[in-house]
């Protein structure tokens, strides 16, 4: 593509040396751009790729996207944001994919992966084809191989050539999480959303946004990037709800779900057991009975969230409920991997997320048991959440086991003194304290009894273990099933 073409649509502050340049592709790391690419500089917290761009060209970089002129004899395309209009360059290098497919974005604090994976199948269900992106990579298919990414929304260039092989292979849909950095920096730049879904708004990420108001907001760019004729999905039990409503354009339609709150679709009448949730589902006007493989009450509003999605792509309600019938959890989500005692894994890793799986598991903890709870914080990240999320695990758990969860660069026992803060009396046989993961999860063979309940929250389908420095394999569910002596997930 010719560099004049590639930059049509963006809004530029300068070009430099303007040449007819020929494009072959768009990098932002100079060690890994081929000859013919478009180097664009981004400033991350400890790099400035303005430092880069030498080396990017004498890598073969044949034009610079940047912020300021520099000492080169390249094309340069000066802008005022390289991070926020990257987006309007992967868009256009790969011929705006997304207007090609019928996307539909999910964001919110918790919920965001489960709730992709079940739409996913509700629209297979349906005989369409749909692929999806977050968290765990992306899929061409329900019965695809996951494929890694970086991040729960990749950067705009890997997002952008997704969406173009998704569109390339007759894909009709996409479902993809969205999270708030990635709309914060304008990563889904450029991306036509036919639906946006939201799950709920609680506390996370507040190193990164600081107060949960710039939170809201960042959330709220997906809901007004809609434009009418598409949809938006909304949990009108979360306290933020009208504000969601209130950002949407005229001529997108607004449905609703809920449990407390009148809505569209509504679920009332819970039952939970170790089978899944039970419950009747008023849709349209007409009451259903649902019965989930997956249990807890995060799971029914997921499950709400999905079906609202459904029908508001214009989906059969009866096919929809069906699709959510047949799912079993997604991976690392309230996964069962032993039976007695009942051993959860879960991905829970806020305050509410934490609060939510405790009260799932406390539904299947037998009278006169214990329900206990290992968990522990991520280094370098919100340090305001770890005392909460002492102080909810031990007025929500018999027993607490506080340990790590990928420390990084911070020391596990600072973060560890963190959680305690939250913790009232920590008493030794309620209360037990090992750094170091592994060793914390072979002390539960001897905590838990047979029938007690296990929940090993925070990392959930994550194999890995961030250290200071370096970063090794380890998978609770690997792990947990050493312990408890069994080779295979149990099947309920």
């Amino acid at each position: 593509m010719k560099l004049s073409e590639l930059i049509k649509n963006v809004k530029t502050e300068d070009i430099i040396n303007n040449k007819e340049t020929e494009i072959t592709g768009i990098s932002y790391n100079s060690k890994t751009v081929k000859n013919g690419d478009i180097f664009v500089c981004l400033k991350g917290e400890n790099t400035d790729g303005h430092d880069y761009a030498k080396m990017a060209v004498q890598n073969g970089a044949s034009a610079i996207f940047c912020e300021k002129q520099l000492e080169l004899d390249v094309p340069q395309i000066i802008v005022e944001s390289t991070r926020h209009q990257i987006a309007d360059l992967a868009a256009a290098f790969y011929d705006y994919p997304s207007k090609k497919i019928n996307l539909i974005g999910v964001t919110g604090t918790n919920g965001k992966t489960t709730v992709t994976h079940l739409i996913q199948r509700i629209i297979e269900d349906a005989n369409h084809k749909c692929a999806l992106i977050g968290t765990l990579g992306y899929k061409m298919s329900a019965k695809d191989t996951y494929h890694d990414a970086k991040h729960t929304t990749p950067q705009a260039p890997e997002l952008q050539k997704t969406l173009k092989m998704i569109s390339d292979n007759n894909i009709d849909y996409v479902a993809m999480e969205v999270s708030s950095h990635a709309l914060e920096q304008n990563r889904v730049g450029c991306c036509d959303f036919n639906g946006a879904v939201f799950t709920n708004l609680t506390q996370d990420h507040l190193d990164y946004h600081i107060t949960m108001n710039n939170y809201f907001e960042a959330k709220a760019l997906l809901f007004k990037s809609l434009k009418a004729g598409s949809f938006a999905v909304i949990n009108n039990d979360d306290e933020y709800a009208q504000r969601f409503k209130n950002v949407v354009a005229d001529g997108v339609t607004v449905y609703t779900y809920g449990i407390k709150n009148s809505a569209d679709i509504m679920a009332s009448n819970i039952d939970f057991s170790i089978h899944g949730a039970k419950f009747d589902c008023l849709v349209n006007g007409v009451s259903k009975k649902i019965n989930l493989q997956m249990n807890g009450m995060f799971s029914v509003y997921n499950a709400l969230a999905a079906l609202c999605a459904g029908v508001a792509a214009g989906f059969d309600p009866d096919i929809c409920i069906k699709a959510l019938e047949e799912t079993k959890s997604v991976d690392g989500r309230f996964e069962i991997v032993h039976k007695q005692p009942l051993v959860i894994v879960d991905y829970a890793h806020t305050p509410d997320g934490l609060l939510n799986v405790l009260k799932a598991a406390r539904e299947l903890t037998p009278k006169g048991s214990n329900l206990i709870c290992m968990f522990g914080c991520g280094g370098d990240r919100d340090a305001t959440k770890r005392p909460k999320m002492g102080k909810i695990a031990q007025e929500t758990a018999d027993i607490v086991v506080v340990t790590s969860d990928n420390p990084r660069s911070e020391d596990p026992q600072l973060i560890i003194s963190d959680i305690l803060a939250g913790i009232k009396t920590v008493n030794p046989r309620t209360v037990y304290v090992e750094p170091d993961r592994r060793t914390a999860i072979s002390m539960l063979k001897n905590i838990a009894k047979e029938n007690d309940v296990v929940l090993l929250a925070g990392k959930g389908h994550e194999d890995y273990q961030i250290l200071k420095d370096k970063t090794i394999h380890f998978d609770d569910r690997e792990e947990a099933r050493k312990v408890f002596v069994t080779n295979a997930p149990i099947n309920v």
